[in-house]
């Protein structure tokens, strides 16, 4: 880890031959890309007999380059996980929930040495990049793969954004966090919902607004909830302040090469209770409930138009914000899943419930074993999943349906 919030890492040539080296901000590093070990057959790990200290330690062998690295036990926990399909937040969420407390350093230090031993790199979360690094030969895919690197180098981040936060909360911020505002987002959320049935019956008028002028829309729309982004992540950032941790950086990244979104990391509240990081999580999405219900109580009470059309429309964007931002069953790894993990335990849980579906269920079934308790957490959630995703992708179909024939 350098000093300007920088990590290096391996990924392969564009020939596919050798590897070569990338730095990329912390920032991407924690958001868009998983850390994965070379190939099984290129590695050995070997554990060395206590030492006086009673503290257990291996040795991690590269085959293809005959180097070694020594690992120490937590080391070793974490290496056991870089598989690709855990995220660095997943790594650190499992070696809280493992030894209940947790080193900031530990990880990018971790796979730095692994770097310089080559026995790790860097899988994109992106299945985009994934099918773009597969067909690296054609220039097309190889033009594609540039601008996506170019859009990712339009990230803005502060390492120093903690004082802001700081006086913002000591500045009436703290009164988001107090029965008060519970009672006060209740308020508004019945009022919402009273507006909501009274504008259901207006829905052609609404509609026909925003046809009369669907650019100016689509634009206001479209601004006001990428403001509702910055305000989901400083709730996040403010949560931090509020349960004395700290925000280690916050700033403005393009997720996987092309998605324009804000972000704060919120790795110091794993240092706080289970409540806190469930609360921390939690807030954000309440934002998004909290604008929805204000848009419809205020529209409620205007005449029709633009103006309240566009209330309507941001509204409905806002509802659906907070409902994939808070619901953990879509394989979404969004703060409604965090939350799930932080409950059950079981950081990986997305990446591990598909693992066994492939693999592990059947070979059950054949042998006719019994699910232990987390193969059911694992089917579950699978289960779950896949059902939510195909009512959502049904349900838009209808959606569509009957607005063309309406």
């Amino acid at each position: 880890m350098t000093r300007n919030s920088k990590i290096e890492f391996l990924v392969r040539a564009p020939d596919g031959s050798d590897f070569e080296t990338r730095e990329v901000p912390s920032a991407l590093t924690y958001l868009q890309y998983r850390p994965q070990r070379v190939p099984a057959e290129q590695w050995e790990l070997a554990q060395l007999p206590s030492g006086i200290h009673r503290m257990a330690s291996f040795v991690l062998k590269n085959r293809r380059t005959e180097r070694y690295l020594l690992l120490t036990e937590p080391e070793r926990f974490l290496w056991e996980r870089m598989d690709g399909g855990a995220s660095v937040q997943e790594l650190g969420t499992a070696y809280v929930l493992r030894y209940g407390a947790f080193n900031f350093d530990i990880i990018p230090r971790l796979i730095s040495n692994l770097h310089r031993a080559e026995c790790l790199t860097m899988r994109p979360t992106s299945r985009l990049r994934e099918v773009l690094a597969r067909h690296r030969r054609n220039p097309a895919v190889r033009a594609a793969e540039a601008t996506l690197k170019a859009l990712e180098r339009l990230t803005v981040t502060s390492r120093t954004a903690h004082p802001i936060f700081e006086r913002a909360y000591r500045y009436g911020a703290f009164v988001i966090f107090t029965p008060l505002a519970v009672v006060a987002l209740a308020v508004v959320v019945v009022l919402g919902a009273r507006a909501a049935v009274q504008l259901w019956a207006e829905t052609g008028q609404i509609t026909a607004a925003l046809a009369r002028n669907p650019l100016v829309a689509i634009l206001w729309v479209k601004l006001f909830f990428w403001l509702t982004v910055v305000s989901h992540q400083i709730l996040h950032g403010l949560a931090l302040v509020h349960y004395r941790r700290r925000v280690r950086e916050f700033g403005f990244t393009m997720l996987h090469g092309f998605i324009p979104t804000f972000f704060a990391d919120v790795t110091d509240i794993f240092m706080a209770s289970r409540r806190a990081r469930i609360v921390t999580a939690l807030v954000g999405p309440l934002v998004h409930l909290f604008l929805a219900a204000l848009y419809l109580w205020i529209a409620s009470l205007l005449e029709t138009g633009l103006v309240q059309a566009f209330l309507a429309a941001s509204a409905i964007l806002q509802l659906q914000s907070f409902f994939v931002s808070l619901y953990p069953f879509c394989f979404l790894e969004m703060d409604g899943y965090h939350i799930l993990v932080d409950v059950l335990a079981t950081p990986n849980l997305n990446h591990e419930s598909m693992a066994f579906m492939r693999r592990g269920l059947w070979r059950r079934l054949r042998e006719r074993h019994a699910l232990s308790r987390q193969e059911w957490v694992y089917l579950g959630y699978f289960a779950l999943s896949t059902v939510s995703v195909l009512g959502f992708i049904g349900l838009n179909i209808w959606f569509l349906t009957r607005a063309s024939q309406s």
